[in-house]
């Protein structure tokens, strides 16, 4: 489920290595929910900055855990599903254009990231 705002300003950075970030939070949100779920996409500009939700319907992350989903190699998933790298190479693309992430998590109720990243200034020409 989408809910988009209509028109969203630019942000200044590399679509690849954005396109990266919100892979990994889909597939992380897709793999929270094993008998399927919602996912939601909502987007806003707000106050100089465009901020992007992704929520999952899935089973949330536990409390002891998520002051370490975004540490290197820190997963909770079995051997070989995942790297635990997803959420730490996301982080530093995040902070690399400027940006913040905040995370709220239920368990079994499901998770949301909050992106935020601030508008790209328009150039000026002499």
């Amino acid at each position: 489920m989408r809910h988009m705002q209509d028109t969203l300003p630019a942000v200044m950075g590399s679509s690849n290595r954005l396109q990266q970030v919100f892979l990994n939070l889909f597939m992380n949100a897709r793999d929270a929910m094993p008998q399927g779920g919602m996912l939601e996409v909502r987007t806003i500009c707000n106050n100089g900055t465009v901020e992007v939700e992704v929520a999952d319907s899935g089973v949330g992350i536990s409390r002891e855990n998520l002051n370490r989903i975004f540490d290197p190699f820190f997963t909770t998933k079995s051997t070989g599903r995942g790297t635990g790298l997803g959420l730490s190479v996301s982080y530093g693309i995040i902070k690399e254009h400027g940006g913040k992430i905040d995370v709220r998590s239920t368990q079994g109720k499901g998770t949301s990231f909050r992106l935020e990243f601030p508008v790209a200034r328009k150039g000026v020409h002499v």
